[in-house]
């Protein structure tokens, strides 16, 4: 039987996982629902669930899961045991920085190489990744196997370039452009609007202090 997660708790699952490994850094070798809780500010009956349908042993009373298990349960089901090649298209700030980025290993995803179409910054490597021209995608993407591409192109190039990635054989796109891709339901999508997440934050922020 196929267990279902809710978006949501796939959100929590990787704070989780972090936690877990800080402890177990720390020593210690068990883990309560309610230290969770606790750590996220979360309700512990929501907790405790969300690890019941994760976990593949039972906890003790009173001492909670054995922290190693848990990690290995959460990684399994999040594919961080498996790291999982990408591709990344737009080398600009946002491009570099993720290119620099070093906690991506860690979460299970390996960035072969970036693309771009500024002349300035083909054939250059960043952090030990090679930039290619766009023109060379389609045959390194086939050539290399990766299903994975993350982009971080301006809006008015993003669903040219989703074009590209979807007929060299890419299945899923991290979405950083601020638009909407027009791509098949087949492709997996994951949309990443920082202007509306900044929309959010700053609504948080007048709804809790008031206007200064």
């Amino acid at each position: 039987m196929i267990k279902a997660y809710s978006l949501n708790q796939l959100e929590r699952y990787p704070n989780y996982l972090k936690y877990l490994h800080t402890k177990k850094a720390e020593g210690e070798t068990y883990i309560t629902s309610s230290s969770i809780a606790k750590k996220f500010h979360l309700n512990e009956e929501m907790v405790k669930k969300d690890l019941q349908l994760v976990s593949t042993s039972s906890g003790k009373p009173r001492v909670g899961r054995k922290i190693d298990d848990l990690i290995n349960d959460l990684e399994n089901l999040l594919g961080y045991e498996n790291v999982s090649d990408a591709i990344l298209v737009g080398v600009g700030d946002l491009g570099s920085a993720f290119l620099k980025y070093e906690g991506f290993e860690s979460l299970g995803l390996h960035i072969l190489a970036g693309f771009d179409i500024n002349p300035s910054v083909v054939g250059t490597t960043i952090n030990g990744k090679q930039i290619f021209s766009v023109n060379k995608l389609s045959n390194l993407v086939k050539r290399l196997n990766v299903k994975i591409a993350i982009l971080t192109v301006p809006a008015y190039a993003a669903n040219l370039v989703s074009e590209q990635l979807v007929k060299a054989g890419i299945k899923a796109i991290w979405n950083f452009a601020p638009t909407h891709l027009d791509v098949s339901n087949e492709i997996v999508v994951e949309n990443v609007n920082l202007a509306s997440s900044l929309a959010k934050l700053s609504h948080k922020l007048r709804s809790t202090y008031g206007k200064e």
